[in-house]
Parts: structure tokens; sequence; C-alpha cells
């Protein structure tokens, strides 16, 4: 399986990551994209720090990283920060720009500057052909978010060809077949398992598989039987077990697919396929 979204530079992670890691690699995790916006533009670089500090050590998944400004910190953005996304975006190991895009849930930053970031953010990104990975959570009983998110893309995005990700879905179909038309892959969390999530379920079971990932945005959205727990990439099993479910496939399957579909979209080599492990 790959993990295709951790926050492995999490301070919740920092007195037992080499041991997650291990529990990762038991589990079936081959690969891990960890997601490089830190606590904030001036951490940004911890993910591929991270990446470089594990390369190569045996029993540990491969770890791949990204770089971005979340919408909550859209605020803090400056020139700085746009200079130092550019550099990392550079470096052989960060494989996407991200987790960028539009937070109307939160509302962190105000929403005129969270475009703006947004925007520059693409456009750093075309200029060093990377893909992005997309963040966009919308306000109470509304698709405002994804409106503005896919309208975005549509005008300064979709003509790059470069795609991306829809991380942590949870939109609706229409959302997901709109950016699967622009390139974009779909992945899917563990709050697939939760029992008010019929609608991201839906999408699940209609998404063509080979236009899917798997994560789990750790430490967050732990899934069940785990929720309310740290949430770690060992657990990536549960998502796609709850996938094959709606499917009515075998979870091997899942797991083969989107490992398939992360090496094909991102030109990199996973390894030996493995059987998922249970516990």
């Amino acid at each position: 399986m790959i993990d295709s979204h951790a926050h492995l530079d999490s301070p919740r992670y920092g007195e037992d990551r080499d041991a997650l890691l291990e529990r990762a690699w038991a589990a079936g995790v081959r690969g891990i994209l960890s997601i490089g916006i830190g606590e904030g533009p001036e951490t940004m670089h911890r993910a591929l720090e991270i990446s470089r500090e594990y390369a190569g050590r045996p029993g540990i998944p491969k770890i791949w990283a990204s770089a971005g400004v979340h919408p909550h910190e859209a605020r803090l953005a400056d020139e700085a920060a746009y200079a130092k996304l550019e550099d990392l975006l550079t470096q052989p190991e960060v494989l996407a720009c991200g987790e960028i895009g539009l937070d109307y849930y939160y509302d962190h930053s105000p929403r005129h500057v969270q475009k703006a970031v947004f925007t520059r953010q693409m456009e750093i990104a075309a200029g060093r052909r990377k893909p992005i990975i997309i963040h966009c959570r919308h306000s109470e009983n509304s698709s405002d978010a994804w409106d503005d998110t896919l309208a975005m893309l549509r005008a300064e995005w979709s003509r790059t060809g470069l795609g991306g990700i829809l991380h942590c879905f949870t939109g609706e179909w229409r959302h997901a077949a709109e950016a699967m038309e622009l390139g974009f892959l779909v992945s899917f969390a563990g709050n697939v398992t939760f029992p008010k999530a019929q609608p991201i379920r839906e999408t699940a079971a209609s998404a063509p598989l080979e236009r899917m990932l798997i994560e789990t945005d750790a430490p967050f959205l732990a899934p069940i039987p785990n929720r309310g727990k740290r949430n770690e990439p060992a657990w990536v099993k549960e998502v796609a077990a709850k996938i094959a479910e709606v499917r009515g496939i075998e979870a091997e399957e899942v797991a083969a697919r989107t490992t398939a579909n992360f090496g094909a979209f991102f030109r990199v080599e996973i390894g030996a396929a493995t059987h998922l492990q249970g516990g």
C-alpha cells in the first residue's frame, strides 16, 4: 500500500516516529507521501528533511515529500515563503506542491487571501512542472469552497496538463467527476469509514478505481476502529478495506491498484507488492 498523504513532521510523532514507520512497514505500507506544510511556511521543509533522514533504511517505507502553504496559513505567505516553496519544488524527493487550496469551514485566513495564495502557488507549481495536492473544505451546508476551487482549477490550472490529487475527498460525486476530467486523482482518507460519511462512500463506490488513491491524513482522521486516536500510516489498510467493501472487491485489489496509480501518476517506483496484514 501507499499512504498518499500523511503529516510525518507532526510534533505528535516526535517521540516515536521510528516505531510508527516500522509499524507501517509491518502492515504492508511501502511508501508514504509526507506532506510539507509544517506548522506554517517557515517549517514547510520538514517533510523533505524526514524523507532524507529515513532514505534507504530497511524495514521503513519509502518516504517522498511535498511542499506548500496550507489555506489556514495563507495569511502568512510572503515573498520569502514563495521563494522557499520554489526552491523545495526543485528537489527530487518533492513530488508535488501541496496541500494547497481553500478552506471555508474554519476561515483561518480571509477568503480573498486564500484565493490569492492558491493562485500564486499554482503559478509556482506550473513553473516547476509539479502537480498539486488540493485541500478543499466547504462551509456548513454549502458547496461554496468546492465551486470556487473547481472554477480556479479550470481557469488557472487545467491548461498545464499536470493534474493533481483531491486530498481527503469530502465533496459530492459531481465535484469528483469534474476534477477527474481535469486530470485529478481522488484520494480517500479515514473518514470514509465514519457512519455519517455515506456521500463519500458513494463516490468511492462510483469513481473508477484507476483514478483513486488511499491515505490516512495522519495524525488526523483515524479510521474506525481507531477513531479518536492519533492516526498513523499503518491504518491506511482500514481505508482500503472500507473501499473494498463498498465496491464489492478484495482489499488487496484496492491496495494494488491505488499503489499502481500512485506510481504511475508520480512516475516513481514502488517495489514489490505485499499482502495486507491483519490486526
